[in-house]
């Protein structure tokens, strides 16, 4: 059955760091985060390509309102995926959901962003950033 099962949530403070974790039980080749406030639509944060470790290397993409602050990464296809969160703000809080693609396609970032291109996502984790 395929799951994706997301930790590394919490409170902390502006300014500092979190790591969120999305380990999958199921084929997971491209896979992103999303995130979503109260009151308003998921939005894309960041997403890697399937990486096989030799022709193919995880490719990334970021919102630009994360640029330079979140890194994204995946050692291999049968590692989890992590999303490293510096330097975080106040608009930074919100649920943060982990989804996979479930079958192959040729790297193509500009998919990432499009949530309609994965085909299961996880429970979500909360973040919270208070001032």
């Amino acid at each position: 059955q395929k799951q994706l099962v997301e930790s590394g949530g919490g409170l902390v403070q502006a300014g500092g760091s979190l790591r969120l974790s999305c380990a999958a039980s199921g084929r997971a080749f491209d896979m992103g985060w999303f995130r979503q406030a109260p009151g308003t639509e998921r939005e894309f944060v960041a997403g890697i390509t399937w990486s096989d470790g030799v022709m193919y290397h995880g490719r990334t993409a970021y919102a630009d309102s994360v640029k330079g602050r979140f890194t994204i990464s995946r050692d291999s296809a049968q590692d989890p995926v992590y999303l490293q969160m510096s330097s975080l703000r106040t608009e930074d809080t919100a649920v943060y959901f982990c989804a996979a693609k479930e079958t192959w396609t040729h790297p193509n970032l500009a998919r990432l962003v499009d949530s309609s291109w994965y085909d299961y996502w996880g429970q979500g984790t909360q973040v919270t950033v208070s001032s």
